[in-house]
């Protein structure tokens, strides 16, 4: 039997580095491992030697014969995007180029110390700490505002996707390496200020991810009723910035704007059987408000179509086999695509939902225009969109004349994530990143090289990716730290911590 991708791809090409008869590969217009939303595996090709398991960071592939019932469907989207492919027995298919080579890891000189200050806690934080320990001779401390770490893993990924958290497992291991310690509960900017940082380490490494939501940027987006995916999604995993529910339980309908994974999450927790999720390590004041919700339905509105959705397949699969919810696509003439999106939609959703049931509404070419109310919201206006193709390729979303009015007392906003600006850190505010050429920090945007301060992650390339994306991520920085020490670019600390 093949082994099966069953989750989004890391980005780093690992697998495919692994795999002995290259039948690893992203979809023909996804070329590239580092942007692709998935890999999958060439069942024809695939000789079951299990390599590809052992290398991905993430877990996110199985021998098919160890698939759970929801998993199954993997095995026909492997074999899908394989159907007509050359790929395979070492044979390179000519609509997928070769990939680089993943870049090594820069060696130090045997003797040489190296004290690194990382703050922030979450994935990027602890792969480029993981990087940086396989050096003789380096400390490695890490710092983050918040008593507990693991950022995005605790705090962001939705409490019924233990596969998703099982990462943290690799994190422990990472924590326990000799040269690792935690600086928790200490602030940038209040306990301790950049300047401190580089006096007291060879070198500081920002990994502070994109905490801000972006804007929807249309009129009554301040009103009460309107609030953020990323704050319930807090709120729930039991951030101690979020302990009041963010949102209206008493409605009966919610309107999420966007229709990333974060949006599908809230989406499917927000409806779920409370006693369901009363088994996972939901935070205990999101379950004891959850009991008394009143919330039935909650429309997921996109820019674009199903093909352009911005939720992953794995997530989408995940939606399609909850027991508590029905997902409904009213736009079913949307639905005839060959895409893997397309087909799932059609195949596992219905123009409407049963009567009595909970359900999540998919509602394609559809943007918001104005939130309604006056002191409070009580609706939404949306305009219907078409979709274009401009001179590059790209798929634009353009406004139609056909103006809807949505009622509902709560709106979310799921439009994406921006960084904010650190104390003492250079910040670039019309990228809303530290700006970087390739990890290395400028002094201002386009400036010159910052002594000593790096970026991973969010914070140096945007909210692009998933969790394994950070490791190729901070593998890049790393290199590029550990080249400017043996280059001598890198003064070494006047004072160290505990020397």
């Amino acid at each position: 039997m093949p082994h099966v991708v069953t989750q989004p791809c890391c980005g780093d090409a690992s697998c495919a580095f692994a795999c002995p008869v290259n039948c690893i590969h992203p979809t023909p217009d996804e070329p590239d491992f580092a942007t692709a939303e998935m890999v999958y595996i060439d069942p024809q090709a695939c000789v079951d030697c299990g390599a590809c398991v052992r290398a991905c960071p993430v877990g996110a592939i199985k021998p098919a014969e160890r698939l759970s019932p929801d998993e199954m469907v993997f095995v026909e989207l492997n074999a899908l995007f394989h159907a007509d492919s050359d790929v395979g027995n070492g044979l390179e298919s000519p609509t997928r180029p070769p990939q680089a080579p993943v870049p090594p890891v820069v060696r130090l000189p045997e003797r040489e110390r190296l004290d690194v200050a990382i703050v922030g806690a979450g994935p990027a934080a602890l792969y480029a700490a993981d990087e940086l320990l396989k050096q003789r001779r380096v400390c490695v401390r890490v710092y983050d505002r918040l008593a507990a770490p693991h950022g995005l893993v605790r705090y962001g990924v939705a409490p019924d996707h233990p596969q998703t958290r099982s990462i943290t497992g690799l994190f422990r291991q990472i924590e326990s390496q000799p040269g690792f310690s935690y600086r928790l509960g200490v602030e940038l900017g209040t306990d301790v200020t950049h300047d401190e940082l580089v006096e007291t380490h060879d070198a500081v490494v920002y990994a502070t991810g994109a905490p801000l939501d972006r804007r929807i940027g249309v009129p009554g987006e301040d009103l009460p009723g309107n609030a953020t995916a990323t704050d319930v999604v807090a709120w729930y995993n039991g951030h101690p910035d979020h302990v009041e529910a963010p949102l209206d339980l008493s409605a009966e309908k919610i309107v999420v704007v966007g229709n990333g994974n974060v949006a599908l999450d809230v989406a499917r927790i927000v409806l779920s059987d409370v006693d369901t999720l009363a088994r996972t390590d939901i935070a205990e004041h999101a379950l004891d408000a959850l009991r008394s919700s009143q919330v039935r339905e909650v429309e997921i509105l996109a820019r674009r179509g199903p093909a352009e959705a911005a939720f992953t397949v794995p997530e989408l699969v995940g939606l399609l086999h909850h027991d508590d919810v029905d997902v409904v696509v009213p736009q079913r003439e949307l639905l005839g695509g060959d895409d893997a999106k397309s087909r799932l939609l059609r195949e596992g959703t219905d123009g409407e939902a049963a009567p009595g049931r909970r359900r999540i509404v998919l509602r394609f070419l559809t943007a918001p225009v104005e939130v309604l109310g006056e002191d409070a919201v009580t609706g939404l206006r949306v305009v219907r969109t078409r979709l274009e193709t401009d001179a590059l390729g790209q798929v634009r979303a353009v406004p139609t004349d056909e103006h809807d009015v949505i009622t509902t007392t709560t709106v979310l906003r799921s439009v994406g994530y921006r960084s904010a600006p650190l104390p003492g850190v250079p910040f670039d505010p019309v990228t809303h990143r530290i700006p970087n050429v390739e990890g290395r920090v400028l002094a201002e945007p386009g400036g010159d090289v910052l002594p000593a301060t790096y970026v991973v992650g969010w914070a140096k390339r945007g909210p692009t990716g998933f969790i394994g994306t950070n490791k190729a991520c901070s593998l890049e920085t790393v290199n590029h730290l550990l080249t400017d020490r043996t280059a001598a670019l890198l003064v070494p600390a006047p004072r160290r911590l505990g020397a």
